[in-house]
């Protein structure tokens, strides 16, 4: 990469972060289609899959104390660790324009939802028998696109979690399905060393914003934080859609 896309991956990098850090998704979902700009979707999935895994573990760690309010943690991590190895082989084999239509379709439908008619609400048998699913879908999509958070973003606003615990729930999931993703890509041999280098590049940023957003998140009330988050669900739909025009 030159120093010019490299610049690039740092800015999409600090975007993504930012907004990561106050809601707890969207980091793959805005660096992903920035960095693809000039170097294409795969290579950007790939540079993005470290840093990404980094910020989860930050993020995890310092909200780890919710451990407790969470719900169908374990099915849904486990079953997304093993869909993302799976997916991460329709990466490199199978066009991504089917997988997008399919999740910027849910995801647009669960906003369309909830602003229309009110917050959708899993109720907790729903919930444990629906995760696993849930989870092979996530770990599908982070596989094979690099984004699963409007899948899971969306399941975990719908379980209607505290604010930390949906952050804490959010990063674990994550981390399960990108730590798998890595492994899968690394055996497949798709870490060139440049790509590397525009990983550690993007690193920068997610070490130096996590204070700064987390301070932003701390300012926003419960309501500011349950929009936000819906927000974030919808604009992610419109960027599936505009991935899916463009191409």
């Amino acid at each position: 990469m030159s120093v010019t896309e490299l610049l690039l991956v740092a800015v999409a990098s600090a975007l993504a972060m930012l907004v990561k850090s106050v809601t707890g998704l969207g980091y793959p979902m805005i660096s992903i289609p920035i960095i693809a700009s000039v170097a294409g979707v795969e290579t950007a999935v790939v540079v993005v899959s470290l840093p990404n895994a980094a910020a989860n573990i930050l993020i995890g760690w310092r909200t780890r104390a919710a451990l407790s309010e969470t719900r169908d943690l374990v099915p849904l991590s486990v079953t997304a660790l093993l869909a993302a190895i799976a997916g991460s082989f329709v990466l490199v084999k199978v066009a991504e324009r089917p997988l997008l239509i399919v999740l910027a379709a849910t995801v647009l439908l669960f906003v369309v939802r909830s602003l229309w008619l009110g917050d959708v609400v899993v109720a907790p048998e729903q919930g444990r028998r629906a995760a696993p699913f849930v989870g092979l879908a996530a770990g599908l999509m982070q596989g094979a696109v690099g984004v699963s958070g409007p899948v899971i973003g969306s399941w975990f606003y719908a379980y209607r979690l505290k604010r930390d615990a949906y952050i804490f729930s959010l990063a674990v999931v994550f981390l399960c399905s990108g730590s798998a993703q890595i492994a899968t890509l690394a055996l497949i041999g798709e870490f060139s060393s440049e790509r590397l280098l525009a990983s550690a590049v993007g690193l920068i940023p997610v070490l130096m914003l996590l204070p700064v957003g987390e301070r932003l998140r701390a300012r926003l009330s419960s309501t500011q934080f349950d929009r936000a988050v819906l927000a974030l669900l919808a604009t992610a739909g419109v960027v599936l859609v505009a991935r899916v025009i463009t191409g």
